[in-house]
């Protein structure tokens, strides 16, 4: 008997109905992408030099929509998160030590995080940042409060409805400042200029694919639809999750590279701009108080949301490696603590965001690696193992990513 007339065939067609249901796993991961490390580095990257480095952006969001997909993809078919994963893996020592860099990931993800609301609130009430980091550690709190009490949905929508928030808040600027088509268009070419340039690259690299949404968004699918068995409905899942991540990472891309317009076209040369409240007072010099004031909204949501979305992935990174799962409140409270203490002792905010992308990039290289493998195991992931093109890509992805690193190192020691 002839197998090819057994093989049922799916139109390809755009999610309705039930299918835009089933959304929204993707726009969480999508808060890590336009966190308060992305306003830093990219306004850095924009007021510093212009329309540059929109070629690091423009490769880092498609790097993201494929290694979200892989993420997602791997939560669906297996069952487990890539911590789960891993977990089960390794053996002991490795399994610590694995958990140990993964933690600082998380911690400096929220550094940055804490930080950014912190400064939110500092620029639309004028309170001081340490009691600003601590007002948006107990918000923080709230919406992982929803996520425990109402369920995933509810979270998935309250989420949703911040990266509307912040998707307005950073984009509305850009409608009252001429941006240069033939320069933007010139900054998609790949080039640096000089060890600075390499360090702002791994930081918006390190903002924009982010390790901590790599982990989280396979929990976030396994939670959101369960372990589904290899059949119609799981082929079902995946093209739902593959337009849940594109079009979640086309928003995210499109916020991060409006931020770098911006700062390209009406705050390049302008002193302080490479700072977060330096390029806030010259937007409300440049553009009037309104859009200053829309601009530190999107900050604040920006700073809740994340910090929020980081946290959940700080749980599921200790429960999967560790097996240990303590309350996430418990976690928020543990983890503010470094995040207050840099408040604390008075560090030059928008350095630290710079500097804590750049941690976070050189990260990324212990989550994707391992999810291309998986991703790849015919033995694991069956029908749904990744084509070869898929796989070449996300192998050129991570070499890129490791290449940007290593670069970062050598110019930096060398000076």
């Amino acid at each position: 008997m002839s197998t090819s007339t057994q093989k049922p065939t799916t139109p390809r067609r755009r999610p309705t109905g039930r299918s835009i249901a089933l959304l929204g796993p993707a726009f969480v991961a999508a808060i890590a992408y336009v966190d308060p490390g992305n306003v830093a580095a990219n306004l850095t990257a924009g007021a510093k030099y212009g329309y540059l480095l929109i070629w690091v952006l423009v490769l880092a969001n498609a790097m993201a929509v494929l290694v979200q997909y892989l993420s997602a993809k791997l939560g669906l078919v297996s069952g487990r998160s890539l911590p789960e994963m891993l977990g089960q893996r390794l053996r002991k020592n490795n399994r610590r030590a694995f958990w140990l860099q993964a933690e600082m990931m998380a911690i400096a993800t929220d550094v940055a995080e804490v930080i950014g609301g912190a400064i939110a609130l500092n620029l639309l009430f004028n309170i001081p940042l340490f009691l600003g980091g601590l007002i948006t550690g107990c918000v923080s709190m709230v919406i992982l409060t929803i996520q425990s009490r109402r369920g995933q949905r509810t979270f998935e929508f309250v989420v949703m409805g911040l990266l509307a928030i912040i998707t307005i808040g950073f984009l509305t600027g850009l409608a009252f400042t001429d941006v240069s088509g033939s320069e933007a268009v010139a900054g998609l070419v790949p080039r640096f200029e000089g060890t600075e340039t390499v360090l702002l690259a791994a930081s918006m690299l390190g903002a924009t694919v982010m390790p901590h949404a790599i982990y989280l968004h396979s929990a976030l699918a396994r939670d959101r639809h369960g372990h589904i068995k290899p059949g119609p409905r799981l082929q079902r899942l995946l093209k739902v999750t593959r337009w849940d991540v594109v079009v979640a990472l086309i928003i995210a891309g499109g916020v991060n590279i409006g931020m770098l317009l911006l700062a390209a076209s009406a705050l390049r040369g302008v002193p302080g701009t490479d700072t977060i409240d330096g390029a806030h007072a010259a937007i409300e010099n440049s553009l009037g108080p309104g859009v200053a004031v829309v601009f530190a909204i999107g900050l604040l949501a920006s700073g809740l949301a994340s910090t929020s979305v980081g946290c959940a992935a700080g749980a599921e990174i200790m429960h999967g490696l560790l097996a240990i799962r303590i309350p996430v409140i418990t976690r928020r409270i543990v983890t503010l603590i470094p995040a207050l203490i840099v408040l604390g002792l008075g560090v030059d905010p928008t350095l630290a965001l710079v500097l804590s992308q750049v941690v976070l990039s050189l990260c990324i290289p212990f989550a994707i690696i391992p999810l291309v493998r998986m991703t790849s195991d015919p033995e694991l992931m069956g029908d749904a193992r990744n084509a070869p093109f898929t796989t070449v890509a996300a192998w050129i992805a991570a070499g890129l990513i490791v290449a940007l690193n290593v670069a970062l190192l050598v110019l930096t020691v060398t000076g």
